[in-house]
């Protein structure tokens, strides 16, 4: 009985050619060698199993293959590739740095460097996990491989290139490998299913391939698990019980429970799931995943990033018809933000059928969100839905998942210019309405004259406008503003009136519009102050500037004051803050305050 070999290594790839996924590498280490521009290191890194070493071992058997191929591939007859192929080249050393990454196993490389080659070209070193080495390792090996003799050439290969000196780095030619392709990895399988005369199912290979999550290795060990476990039949059920993966069916029944509402089919099969040992984690990502799926199977120019046998990609098509985008996205947003809660969350299971359950809730909202109301006849009952054939709005991003309308943004406000602009001519006056004055406990009554009286009967006389009136309305620039405001703050200092000098002296009021000054004071007390004296300020400007349409008004916000020092201890630590001095000048001589 003849030993097994895993397929792994059994077809690993001999040629450039049968390099699976990394033809831009391979293209460009061919040209090297038929032009004859081989640089003196290389550096292959990337992630797991997608061909770094067996493309370094191919490029060592090529440069010294003494019968190259037109191709640039090597011949596979002559002596220097038989000697590689049965593993007894003198010429090609392979060093593991990861039980290997001392100095003395360097200073050894180098020793065996200076030796030539025998009946070849050149002598190659290949290097795997090369991250490994030590720091001392790396700093020994710089010179040798800035410097090495014609003869030698260094294949770096790592997974981690991060962690390799940048030294080190900047000596070498960098090829960076890609994951490969679920498409290729695919077609990779299916030929050595042909060849290996075992039957398949193309949705099979493709679950094997997107579960090796980009590495060629990985496919390969599961494909030969697999046929182990269903007797050389690769059947789609035989993969998805062995490698412990959720059936497609389960996504598209769930989509559908969503899409009709369903929400005790939607949670049952939830369960079901459970049932069968998977992760409520594993599903939710999942189902995220399907989701995406059907979005981009809405759009034919898309359909390529859809990563599934063309039996699977039918379905996804047929599905994502009966799905609106808006119900797609609000779904994905739940299931990522359950995706998120998930593992904080002590009942896991709830935040997975809570997530649900607003999924399923989503195309009822959407149908109310696009139905607008209308106002009817009396006869018809007043308001009633009128439907809406427009594309419903996507769900805002808020906990109940309800559809928020957007507000319009507004104009940012213009710089303040120098002069401000004139007001164009205010529209003729409209006749005001005349003026009513509710009765306040009872104690106003109207009389039948329409006069007000008083409980005592006293007729109450109306007051008197306290605004000066005109029809003046020039231009003025802000300096002019302000110097009539420090000349009406200093009049109120004058006048011995504290909180309002205290106002003027805080802040200086902001203009808003044109002709609409806003002030901010830092204390309702304040602001009644600001109000009550308001209009002898406004009659002054408005008088001083000769512009009746000015405005000012204050906003209570204590944080945008900056209250100064009026006590002597609040002007103590302010002049303290700036000379902190005069705390020991206070302390010696035994100072205090007034």
């Amino acid at each position: 009985m003849d030993n097994f070999i895993v397929s792994a290594r059994k077809y690993r790839p001999a040629t450039f050619e049968t390099v699976v996924g990394q033809q831009h590498i391979t293209n460009t280490l061919k040209n090297a060698i038929k032009n004859n521009q081989l640089a003196q290191a290389f550096l292959f890194c990337g992630p797991r199993g997608v061909g770094k070493t067996t493309c370094a071992r191919i490029l060592a058997k090529t440069i010294n293959c003494t019968n190259l191929q037109p191709n640039g591939e090597a011949c596979g007859q002559c002596p220097s590739c038989k000697a590689f192929e049965n593993g007894n080249s003198f010429n090609v050393h392979e060093l593991d740095a990861a039980s290997n990454n001392s100095v003395d196993d360097i200073r050894s490389l180098i020793e065996q460097v200076r030796i030539p080659p025998q009946a070849a070209r050149y002598k190659v070193y290949i290097i795997d996990e090369v991250h490994m080495l030590s720091q001392a390792a790396f700093n020994a090996f710089l010179k040798t491989l800035e410097e090495p003799p014609h003869y030698a050439i260094f294949i770096l290969a790592t997974t981690e290139k991060h962690k390799i000196l940048a030294t080190i780095l900047s000596r070498c030619q960098i090829f960076d490998f890609n994951r490969i392709r679920v498409e290729d990895m695919a077609n990779h399988l299916a030929s050595i299913a042909g060849k290996e005369n075992i039957s398949y199912e193309p949705d099979g290979l493709h679950i094997i391939a997107q579960k090796a999550d980009g590495g060629l290795r990985d496919a390969l060990s599961m494909f030969d698990q697999i046929v182990s476990f269903s007797g050389g039949k690769v059947t789609y059920r035989s993969v998805i019980d062995n490698l412990n993966i959720l059936d497609y069916d389960y996504y598209f029944n769930i989509t559908g429970s969503l899409l009709a509402e369903d929400t005790a089919k939607a949670l049952l099969f939830f369960d079901e799931i459970l049932s069968r040992g998977f992760d409520g984690a594993h599903f939710i990502a999942g189902l995220s995943e399907h989701f995406r799926n059907l979005l981009v199977g809405k759009d034919q120019s898309t359909l390529k990033l859809l990563e599934v046998s063309e039996g699977i990609k039918n379905k996804y098509l047929q599905q994502s018809q009966q799905a609106s985008v808006s119900f797609l996205l609000s779904a994905m947003n739940i299931a990522n933000q359950c995706d998120i809660s998930y593992k904080l969350s002590k009942n896991q299971r709830l935040q997975v059928e809570l997530a649900l359950l607003k999924m399923c809730h989503l195309p009822s909202v959407f149908n109310l969100a696009t139905t607008p109301l209308t106002v009817t006849s009396a006869a018809d009952g007043g308001l009633k839905k009128k439907p809406d054939t427009s594309a419903p709005a996507a769900i805002n991003n808020t906990p109940a998942n309800n559809p928020v309308p957007v507000a319009k943004p507004t104009p940012p406000v213009s710089h303040v210019p120098d002069k401000i602009a004139a007001v164009p001519a205010a529209a003729p006056p409209v006749a005001e309405k005349p003026k009513v004055v509710m009765p306040l406990r009872s104690t106003l009554t109207p009389s039948l004259t329409g006069e007000i009286r008083t409980a005592d009967g006293t007729i109450q006389e109306e007051e008197e406008d306290p605004y000066l009136k005109g029809d003046s309305n020039e231009d003025f620039t802000m300096e002019a503003f302000l110097r009539c405001w420090n000349e009406f703050a200093l009049k109120a200092k004058n006048e011995g009136k504290k909180n309002l000098t205290t106002i003027f002296a805080s802040n200086k009021p902001k203009m808003l519009r044109p002709y609409v000054f806003e002030i901010i004071v830092a204390t309702m007390v304040q602001e009644t102050s600001f109000r009550d004296e308001r209009p002898a300020i406004l009659n002054y400007l408005r008088s001083e500037l000769r512009n009746f349409n000015i405005e000012v008004n204050a906003r209570v916000d204590e944080h945008q004051v900056v209250r100064k020092p009026y006590t002597a201890p609040e002007k103590f630590q302010h002049m303290l803050a700036r000379n902190p001095q005069l705390m020991e000048l206070k302390t010696r001589f035994n100072l205090d305050f007034d």
